[in-house]
């Protein structure tokens, strides 16, 4: 993997998967424009590499993200008094295209999340495919009591749970654990220790090696147009994917390894003997 260099964040590859750790322990990971700015140029850099097939988000010290950097603001602040543009607004909407960035790309998002999981990070976990938590980790939506509209997080929040629960959770500010926030699904899995935690993130990859890459790829773009193309339209693409991955080479290679009894070359850790 052709990775960017990063303050912000810390990379890793392992094998056919990415860790990438906010970096910012000293303010539980709030998220400053600067690590916005990183994690779209690491979400860029993979997009197009096939040898990643899922990138794993957490936070470093104990905490997943404690929402935006409030001293980013203080200079948000100051520029809106220097200049005739809008600081604030990019400030704001930067966030918003690295939502849907992370959303829409291609690999499988996993999220892991201790600690504080709140405002922004609390939108990284709406955009994940798949989200672990610590059942003692934190999560809300705290703007409004600040004053603020959560306005880049609010549509990927409706999209994760329904209007009516995110209303509730955006309306109100109101803080609970990650048990609860499985009970909403927000997560998908909950652990009782981090070694539990680990535990399972180690299972999903595992999973997510024994799925073809690019059916993982076609399947997740075509989940994601659901409400976005009009039926018909949908179908149609999809009957077309379908019919190319028929004939092209995972396809192949995944009916041979059926009837073969064997794993498909996808699938396994370490070459076969």
């Amino acid at each position: 993997m052709q990775l960017p260099d990063t303050t912000d964040l810390q990379l890793r590859a392992d094998g056919p998967f990415l860790q990438v750790t906010l970096n910012r322990p000293a303010c539980r990971n709030a998220m400053s424009l600067a690590m916005v700015r990183e994690l779209m140029a690491v979400f860029e850099a993979v997009r197009e590499d096939a040898s990643c097939r899922a990138v794993v988000l957490r936070g470093a010290g104990g905490h997943f993200c404690a929402g935006g950097d409030i001293k980013d603001m203080a200079g948000a602040r100051a520029a809106a008094q220097q200049s005739d543009g809008d600081p604030y607004y990019e400030l704001n909407r930067e966030f918003g295209r690295a939502l849907l960035q992370a959303e829409r790309m291609p690999q499988v998002l996993v999220a892991v999340t201790e600690g504080a999981v709140l405002g922004g990070g609390f939108g990284l976990c709406c955009v994940s495919d798949v989200a672990l938590s610590h059942a003692d980790a934190q999560f809300g939506l705290p703007e409004t009591s600040l004053g603020l509209p959560p306005a880049q997080i609010a549509p990927f929040v409706v999209k994760r749970i329904g209007l009516t629960r995110a209303r509730r959770l955006a309306l109100t500010g109101a803080r609970f654990d990650g048990r609860r926030a499985r009970e909403l699904g927000i997560v998908h899995e909950v652990a009782e220790s981090t070694t539990a935690l680990d535990a399972l993130l180690a299972e999903t990859l595992e999973q997510v090696r024994r799925c073809a890459p690019r059916a993982n790829a076609v399947t997740k773009e075509l989940m994601l147009n659901v409400g976005q193309v009009a039926l018909d339209e949908l179908l149609d693409g999809a009957a077309h994917a379908f019919s190319a991955a028929v004939r092209g080479d995972e396809g192949t290679e995944g009916t041979l390894a059926f009837v073969q009894k064997r794993k498909a070359r996808w699938a396994v850790t370490e070459p076969e003997a």
